[in-house]
């Protein structure tokens, strides 16, 4: 049976949350140097990678939601952005890993909120990235935030294989098929 956007979206941050917990699971079983190493990524390592992941998505979700208090970490401290995508917000992975699972929590609990209504209306946000504002609807930004995150986690899932760790297999439909009665 076809799903809606909501719906589909509600698969998504399901999708999101377990691949994160594969990925960090595999990622906890490496040595800290490891985590770290330059491996020529986008964001130069696992660590950075996953950084990178855990900043984009409390973007994402202060421009959707318009809720700031969304950046705060779980002490409840607000980590400064520098402006860089590259920025490392947590420095100590048990820490990011702590954050990361904060994240998709409100990530969850914020598509389960989510209407068709609002889904089709427009958005405004501007980008540091591209240093514009953009507008469009709803749909293409929440569409995008879900891609970006699959996208990134393909780049540490190949770090991860390069660091010979296997997070097992990353397929949406294999999730989906163990959630079957």
């Amino acid at each position: 049976m076809p799903l809606g956007l909501r719906e589909h979206y509600a698969v998504m941050a399901r999708y999101n949350a377990w691949m994160n917990r594969k990925v960090y699971d595999a990622a906890a079983a490496l040595p800290d140097d490891a985590r770290r190493r330059d491996v020529g990524a986008f964001f130069h390592s696992l660590h950075g990678t996953l950084n990178h992941l855990v900043l984009t998505d409390r973007a994402w979700l202060v421009r959707f939601t318009k809720d700031p208090s969304l950046l705060a970490s779980i002490d409840g401290t607000t980590p400064e952005f520098s402006g860089q995508l590259d920025q490392v917000l947590y420095d100590d992975f048990a820490e990011l890993r702590r954050e990361r699972e904060k994240t998709d929590a409100d990530i969850t609990r914020w598509v389960g909120t989510l209407t068709d209504d609002e889904l089709a209306a427009p958005t405004k946000y501007y980008s540091v990235a591209y240093e514009r504002h953009y507008e469009h609807a709803l749909w293409w930004a929440v569409s995008h935030f879900f891609n970006h995150q699959t996208h990134h986690r393909g780049q540490a899932t190949t770090i991860l294989a390069q660091l010979g760790r296997d997070p097992g297999t990353t397929d949406l439909a294999d999730m989906l098929r163990n959630e079957l009665p």
